[in-house]
């Protein structure tokens, strides 16, 4: 009998075809992808070493930059946030990291460094979403402080980020497009907008450079409610291991709190996986998990180590069988949407206690 712990197989086949599919889609931009978080829970070197593809890799802080650099990934590194304080500057110029610039005090701290070589900027406007850019009326005095400054290279990247990009029928992105194109259309600057789903449902956004994120991991980056053939492929396929069996008569309840009851006798499996390995604590009754070829429900409450299947009553299933809980028949926008929260948030829960293992190309 092998037991196996809670494991994240990643698929780099998955991987690779999925950036091959994206390039596809926008054959004359280059491609930014985006490895924050841990490259979303996939591991951050790993990934970025099975994308020699790749023109540049961003990232949200610099400590992910490093990490990179350290792991011997030469590629030019964009940092999403940019710089924090300006004593990272001299940080930037030494590991050639490329940097947002997106308010006032980062601009000042720029313009009074003193550095041994100028840093490439990518200029971020908020063009509707309201979180990280200047405002369109500040984009011409920025631009040409930028251009003017001695510690930035000549060539600005000038790029926003789309807020309602998964809904193909808000208006918001055609706003956002047109305040950006408005703003930026008689300059020979490289531009970018399209994250993941600007890419798939609008482009008119790709421009010269493309951001894919949750794309690149075989996730729709749409609506759940989208009806869109998804052309990427899951790369993680997160499994754990069936460690008890047990019979329970009807009307007895289930974990903590007792919040499920039988309704007839059962069997009861447990596998080895929890809150505390990333799976969603608020996953309901019912929610699916794959067991020898078939759907099994979840029933009580997910511990921090356990969860709890209903196996029915006469199951063939033997402690040490592996179940799936999430990837290719089973995916993780499937258990993000019966646990009410997305994809994005449980692939980057996943924690360090899971053991990884690299399906190589």
């Amino acid at each position: 009998m092998a037991i196996k712990s809670a494991t994240a197989t990643i698929d780099l086949s998955a991987l690779v075809y999925n950036f091959n599919a994206i390039k596809q889609m926008a054959p004359k931009s280059k491609i930014l992808a985006v490895l924050k978080a841990n490259a979303y829970g996939h591991g951050l070197e790993r990934i970025a070493k099975a994308l020699p593809q790749a023109d540049a890799f961003g990232v949200a802080r610099i400590d992910e930059a490093l990490a990179l650099r350290a792991g011997g990934v030469v590629k030019p590194l964009v940092l999403l946030e940019g710089f924090f304080t300006g004593d990272d500057l001299a940080v930037l110029a030494v590991n050639n990291l490329q940097t947002i610039v997106h308010n006032e005090q980062q601009l000042q701290a720029i313009e009074k460094a003193k550095l041994d070589r100028p840093l490439k900027v990518w200029l971020k406007i908020d063009t509707g979403m309201h979180r990280l850019g200047i405002y369109p009326e500040q984009f011409n005095a920025f631009y040409q402080r930028l251009k003017q400054c001695p510690n930035v290279q000549n060539d600005i990247v000038i790029m926003s980020h789309l807020g309602c990009a998964d809904d193909r029928t808000s208006a918001t992105t055609e706003q956002q497009l047109a305040v950006f194109e408005a703003l930026s259309s008689t300059l020979a600057e490289e531009k970018s907008m399209a994250n993941s789903a600007g890419i798939l449902a609008w482009p008119n956004s790709h421009y010269h450079w493309i951001r894919p994120g949750l794309m690149l991991y075989g996730i729709s980056p749409l609506l759940p409610n989208d009806a869109s053939v998804s052309p990427v492929k899951p790369v993680m396929t997160l499994q754990a291991s069936l460690i008890a069996i047990k019979a329970i008569r009807a009307n007895e309840t289930v974990g903590y709190g007792g919040n499920w009851q039988s309704t007839s006798d059962t069997t009861l499996g447990i596998i080895a996986i929890g809150y505390g390995d990333g799976y969603p604590r608020h996953a309901p009754n019912g929610t699916p998990v794959l067991l020898n070829g078939r759907r099994v429900p979840l029933v009580g409450r997910v511990s921090m180590d356990m969860i709890t299947v209903d196996l029915g009553p006469a199951p063939k299933d033997q402690v040490g069988d592996v179940a799936t809980l999430w990837g290719k028949e089973l995916t993780v926008a499937e258990i993000a949407t019966y646990a009410t929260t997305i994809p994005y948030e449980l692939l980057c829960n996943i924690s360090r206690r899971v053991q990884t293992q690299y399906a190589l190309p």
